[in-house]
């Protein structure tokens, strides 16, 4: 079975979940955070590379404060718990998003856990935190500006290379395939420069019901897809037998 190397998760449908028991959404957050210890521990079980999960959008904080409260203190446990998890398995965390807006002892954790995992090398997991896609281009495209501005770059040198540079994500790679939970069918400004060619797959569970067993569904499904990159089907198998013959 083919493994995406770079894998993103939209987890969808905590809160949707505790409703439906008459639960606080908390609950179902809590819940999400079991699912994304089990799914993080399959990717790199799978040999995943890179795994990023959207936690919490830039749209996020216009939900009611005590539910923002409680999702904070929630990332912050989570990490305090997962750090030994991570350094047992080999894995570096990253963030992309405005981690600023984020709480003072949020990032403080946050940082901790980013510079004691800094050169575990098994997998990356990048946490998508205060981040939405429009405003991680308009802060790029502002860097790039300043850099035209103060004569260090010509208009005419922008290029494709240099935009996913200045991104949030520089250094990794884009996406293979991308996961929504809970029947929705967006995106919801996420990742939208590096989803250019990614694979899309949704799933109508909620994201505290997503096992394993339906991510490697999802695994089992993006195997049997063709990634064309705007080339035809002919094209790719002979890039394919290229490249096999290329191995002996």
């Amino acid at each position: 079975m083919r493994i995406p190397h770079h894998l993103a998760i939209i987890m969808d449908g905590n809160g949707r979940w505790a409703e439906k028991r008459h639960l606080p959404r908390i609950i179902g957050h809590r819940k999400g955070v079991e699912t994304v210890q089990q799914i993080v521990a399959t990717c790199r079980k799978q040999g995943v590379k890179f795994l990023t999960l959207f936690a919490f959008s830039s749209e996020n904080w216009g939900r009611p404060h005590d539910e923002v409260d409680a999702l904070m203190r929630l990332l912050g446990t989570f990490l305090e718990k997962e750090l030994s998890r991570l350094l047992e398995q080999g894995i570096r965390l990253r963030v992309i998003g405005e981690t600023g807006r984020l709480p003072g002892q949020v990032l403080r954790i946050l940082q901790e856990v980013m510079s004691q995992t800094e050169a575990n090398d098994k997998m990356t997991l990048c946490l998508a935190l205060s981040y939405g896609s429009r405003n991680e281009m308009v802060r790029a495209f502002r860097k790039i500006g300043d850099q035209i501005a103060c004569g260090k770059v010509l208009p005419e040198q922008i290029s494709e290379k240099m935009i996913s540079e200045t991104l949030d994500t520089n250094g990794i790679p884009d996406p293979d395939l991308l996961i929504r939970t809970s029947g929705e069918t967006r995106i919801s400004n996420f990742l939208l420069w590096q989803l250019a060619y990614t694979e899309l797959y949704f799933s109508e569970k909620l994201w505290p019901e997503f096992t394993s067993s339906e991510l490697l569904e999802a695994f089992a499904d993006f195997s049997q897809r063709q990634r064309r990159f705007g080339l035809t089907g002919a094209q790719m198998e002979g890039e394919e037998i290229t490249h096999q013959e290329g191995r002996h």
